[in-house]
């Protein structure tokens, strides 16, 4: 299992360090970003989803315990990485999940990864088992997972879904979106029972924002925010048959 993870060390040589072992000893782990201070870590941790930080205690302007009391409920795992054997208790009551001494011992770095990688994948095996019914609409409405639990969207509000890669990426009319870790195609088939075409290998669109099509080989559809999506040639006889 893939974890995204991010180092918050003050020190770059520790940084490089830890990077180094974690790229040749746990290749589950996918470093997306480094911090030296609290401020550095806040907006990586806003700006990505992660799985595991990696966190040494003392930095300048602020520890590991002020980050997180900054971020609050945190979605991700912590390894507290350290020199100093007297934050353990502190750490406990962080809800640390693993408390690695430096100089790192390799073994135990591999003992905190696998940790953590158990730990989500029993999460995720746990989502998508309590998700497997929810994922369908049920009175215009349809339960989509997220990392830290499950979000229930009205599914008129749904303006469109862009595929990407293994994500489905989740337009509403309110101008925002909704990052998904499903397929479009698992998407799609949890919107079935609603009014929903798949107009393009990339697209599923609600058919009620369609306000005009224009024509071509497979034609364009333009819904109620001003978006034109193209339609595949093969898509186009069931786009149309909606409007018969």
């Amino acid at each position: 299992m893939k974890l995204n993870a991010i180092i918050v060390e003050d020190e770059k040589t520790s940084r490089d360090i830890l990077k180094n072992y974690l790229s040749k000893y746990c290749p589950n782990i996918s470093v997306l970003g480094e911090a030296e201070n609290i401020d550095e870590a806040l907006v990586l941790i806003r700006n990505y989803t992660l799985d595991v930080v990696f966190l040494d205690v003392e930095m300048p302007f602020g520890n590991a315990f002020d980050l997180l009391e900054k971020v609050g409920d945190a979605d991700f795992q912590t390894i507290f990485v350290t020199a100093y054997n007297n934050y353990a208790m502190d750490a406990l009551n962080a809800h640390a999940s693993y408390y690695l001494m430096k100089p790192i011992a390799i073994d135990e770095l591999i003992k905190a990864v696998d940790y953590v990688t158990e730990i989500r994948t029993k999460e995720d095996a746990l989502q998508d088992q309590v998700l497997a019914t929810k994922t369908k609409t049920v009175d215009g409405k349809i339960t989509i997972p997220l990392q830290s639990g499950f979000e229930v969207l009205e599914t008129n509000n749904i303006l469109y879904c862009k595929a990407d890669d293994n994500y489905t990426e989740i337009y509403l009319k309110d101008n925002k979106k909704r990052l998904v870790s499903k397929t479009l195609k698992y998407i799609e088939e949890a919107l079935v029972e609603a009014n929903f075409a798949r107009v393009h290998k990339s697209y599923l669109v609600n058919v009620d924002e369609i306000i005009k099509y224009l024509k071509g080989k497979g034609g364009s559809v333009m819904l109620s925010n001003g978006k034109e999506i193209m339609v595949s040639a093969s898509k186009k006889s069931q786009l149309l048959s909606y409007f018969k």
